[in-house]
């Protein structure tokens, strides 16, 4: 199991205005500027450290909405979509950051495109 330091405030947080707060950041990054989607593939010590866990805390914390899910290649793979300047600080976090116990060897992106509407909205873990 995963220690999360906000474990304890996480389980407590009513759901309720969590999803009021997804749909209205989902519905300001739609109208606001472009948006862009990106697909990611992550290499190195990135499963069993936790990383898919940290992956979603991040992207929430940035505004960005997608998911990530682990391989059978032992990678991490996902997509993220968002204003261009959030989808690029996630970029730059899934390349370099990562969770305290993982090891970044490389991250690949793909499919890189503009897109005029969300796909998801929120970010989440898939299995």
């Amino acid at each position: 199991m995963c220690p999360l330091p906000l474990a304890a405030a996480a389980v407590a947080a009513p759901r309720a205005p969590l999803r009021l707060l997804g749909r209205g950041l989902t519905a300001a990054m739609s109208t606001a500027r472009p948006l862009i989607s990106v697909d990611y593939e992550v290499f190195g010590k990135v499963q069993g450290v936790c990383f898919r866990m940290y992956t979603e805390g991040e992207a929430k914390k940035i505004g960005v909405v997608g998911w990530v899910k682990n391989t059978s290649k032992g990678t991490v793979t996902g997509q993220v979509q968002g204003p261009e300047d959030k989808v690029s600080s996630m970029k730059s976090w899934l390349s370099k950051v990562g969770s305290p116990s993982s090891r970044i060897d490389r991250t690949n992106f793909s499919n890189e495109k503009t897109i005029s509407k969300l796909e998801y909205s929120n970010f989440s873990i898939r299995y």
